[in-house]
């Protein structure tokens, strides 16, 4: 188990669920691979879910952050545009700044978990 404390951050905008650490990293994993079926498969994602991610973004956001070009295999692609590489830097910088503000009152969490702590719970509210 690994036993550092850390946070995650999730963006919200009223109930929808706008950017968080799973659409970090497929736009990440898009942008190292060059295609959304690629990306799924490096996260362990279906291509369908990674899709209705992408597509969710680009809907969201001001323009898209994923332009993907048609084609099938070998032919087409996908590649973050700047707008997505720019989302993607400030939701770092959000993570960034909200690790050092959370980091003596988080430190000061963790000394309060047990020694061995037990399993989570699927679905478990956090």
């Amino acid at each position: 188990m690994n036993t550092e404390a850390r946070i995650r951050i999730r963006v919200q905008l009223g109930d929808l669920p706008l950017f968080g650490p799973g659409k970090a990293a497929l736009l990440t994993a898009i942008d190292e691979v060059g295609s959304i079926a690629g990306a799924a498969r490096a996260l362990g994602m279906s291509y369908r879910r990674a899709w209705l991610l992408v597509d969710s973004m680009n809907q969201n956001f001001t323009g898209p952050l994923v332009a993907a070009s048609p084609g099938g295999r070998g032919v087409g692609g996908s590649r973050v545009t700047d707008l997505g590489r720019r989302v993607l830097a400030a939701y770092h910088a959000v993570e960034v700044d909200a690790a050092r503000a959370a980091g003596k009152p988080l430190a000061d969490l963790q000394t309060m978990v047990a020694a061995e702590p037990g399993p989570s719970v699927a679905g478990e509210p956090e």
